[in-house]
């Protein structure tokens, strides 16, 4: 028998800085007797006194949009919602550019440093917040994402009623991705190979590891060319995942021996990067995609024209003057 989807309310507060509001359902069992009580012990992590100074604005509200008040008795299954309080965030000073754009989608050339989605501390500085606010497609949503330190293509659908059909795409990995990375130059590692590994990710930690097992991650990875020269020898590789575990390319070019330059998590943790602290990018680009449009029946083709910059400037991009994600570093 197939469970019943339950039907969303549409939300009855607008976006804010191309934010969406939070919408919180209260659960079908609990002992709360308010709703005040169940958001209380729900977001402790708001601090003392955030959530009752929220209903005593009326920042809380319901889905006809009025104020919930603080006494409310609480309703199984009811949903509220409201606004959190953005984070101090630093802007990331390089444009989004747009590659693409019609009724469908959107794909954009994402910089460095821009997180694809709202996560944690990055919130309105974001691809997909920018893109709210400069395209004013309120509807926009990201098909996929792209880690906020890797540079290059992402897909954005416009309607909503098309947005599983894209997101499809890449869960099926119907997808043909191509990335780009500069990392060591190795004259024993034969290339071309495909890389096969089991990869875990467990929450909390920063980095994933590879573990024995049936291999759920696979990467083909080709050596495109290679310089020797007072950098001990760099090489510029063209690499294509078959799976989309997280960090799945930088574990596996790690694994080779060869991990890619400016990677702050593997082979090895290093310092955090102070906030606002743009240098030295990692240097792995989402070069191209290509499907099958799920909507149109169209082939759809689009690349990257962005430059790696420690290929093409590497003493700048090691002394950290590197100023911009494009192909006009």
């Amino acid at each position: 028998m197939r469970r019943r989807r339950t039907v969303l309310p549409p939300s009855p507060l607008p976006q804010r800085h191309g934010v969406d509001p939070v919408r919180v359902r209260l659960p079908a069992e609990g002992a709360w007797a308010t709703v005040r009580e169940h958001l209380v012990e729900r977001l402790t992590g708001a601090g003392d006194g955030v959530v009752d100074g929220m209903f005593d604005a009326g920042l809380i509200v319901g889905a006809d949009g009025r104020a919930v008040a603080a006494d409310a008795p609480y309703v199984p299954g009811m949903f509220v919602w409201f606004h959190r309080d953005l984070p101090d965030e630093v802007p990331v000073p390089f444009p989004l550019e747009v590659v693409h754009r019609d009724e469908h989608i959107v794909v954009v050339d994402k910089p460095h440093f821009l997180a694809t989605t709202p996560r944690g501390s990055h919130v309105a500085e974001t691809a997909l917040a920018r893109l709210r606010r400069e395209l004013e497609i309120p509807a926009l949503t990201a098909a996929h994402r792209l880690d906020r330190l890797t540079a290059g293509l992402v897909l954005f659908t416009v309607r909503p009623e098309e947005r599983g059909a894209y997101q499809t795409l890449f869960r099926d990995r119907r997808v043909h991705k191509e990335y780009e990375a500069v990392a060591p130059y190795d004259p024993g590692l034969e290339l071309p190979r495909t890389v096969r590994s089991r990869i875990v990710k467990e929450r909390g930690v920063l980095t994933a590891r590879e573990v024995a097992g049936e291999p759920n991650a696979v990467s083909r990875v080709e050596l495109v060319e290679h310089r020797s020269d007072g950098n001990g020898g760099l090489a510029r590789y063209r690499l294509a995942p078959g799976t989309g575990q997280t960090h799945q390319l930088r574990v596996h070019m790690a694994a080779l021996g060869v991990p890619i330059l400016g990677d702050p998590l593997y082979p090895e943790v290093t310092g955090p990067v102070p906030a606002g602290d743009f240098r030295r990018p990692l240097q792995l680009l989402a070069r191209a995609l290509e499907f099958t449009d799920p909507v149109t029946g169209g082939e759809r083709r689009f690349r990257s024209g962005r430059e790696l910059a420690a290929w093409t400037s590497y003493d700048r991009w090691a002394a950290g003057t590197y100023d911009g994600p494009t192909g006009r570093q």
